[in-house]
């Protein structure tokens, strides 16, 4: 997959439950659309949101499952639970949240690492990362990429945003890392999108900027 989406935008279809659009068939239209577009792949969550959307398109998958669980903050693909959910969709990459927080039932990033290439070799795993540590963390581990998708989200670094500092932190990743790196969180506009690529990034995600309406409709209010 990772060939596949060098250089490229990878459209991230998904909508919570308490969202307009939560819906597995809508998700596969949004998927669609990106495709057409010229996306390169798609980011999806759920079990059911990325079967509905491998039958309408051919772009490669980046899954996840988020899921809350009481005394985490661990949500994206959090324990083997998720993991199982997704290696039977058949997607071909995996993104973990690959942060020093605690996870849930007290399951580490390590075994879980383990565990997935057991079953599902061919399977290509992204950390999704907020600091360098957690990058240098997951490339031992052996992960196949990092993403830049937690910065802003953690206690650390709350308030912070990836396109500051003129992507001072994704930078900082490119030039640590020896494995691929992907730009993902408020990537808002095409202009930040060139400069993510610019800055070293072999792919960006791009979800609220194109796929979620309430927050576009909230941003043109805000301006």
């Amino acid at each position: 997959m990772l060939e596949r989406i060098r250089g490229g935008l990878v459209v991230s279809c998904q909508a919570l439950e308490d969202e307009p659009l939560h819906s597995p068939y809508i998700m596969s239209r949004m998927a669609a659309a990106a495709e057409r577009g010229g996306a390169a792949g798609i980011r999806a969550n759920s079990r059911e949101d990325i079967l509905a959307i491998r039958g309408a398109t051919a772009l490669p998958v980046v899954g996840i499952v988020k899921r809350d669980y009481p005394g985490s903050e661990v949500f994206i693909t959090a324990t083997r639970r998720e993991l199982e959910e997704l290696l039977t969709t058949g997607c071909e990459m995996i993104a973990l949240d690959a942060t020093d927080r605690p996870r849930p039932g007290g399951e580490t990033l390590e075994a879980l690492v383990a565990y997935c290439r057991r079953r599902s070799p061919g399977v290509q795993l992204m950390a999704d990362v907020s600091s360098l540590e957690e990058a240098a963390e997951a490339e031992r581990l052996g992960f196949d990429c990092v993403s830049a998708t937690l910065y802003g989200y953690t206690p650390a670094t709350r308030g912070r945003h990836l396109y500051d500092d003129d992507f001072g932190f994704l930078r900082r990743l490119v030039a640590q890392c020896g494995i691929p790196v992907v730009a993902e969180g408020n990537v808002l506009t095409p202009d930040m999108y060139r400069r993510c690529l610019a800055a070293g990034a072999h792919a960006v995600v791009v979800g609220g900027a194109i796929t979620r309406p309430q927050l576009i409709v909230e941003r043109f209010l805000q301006a």
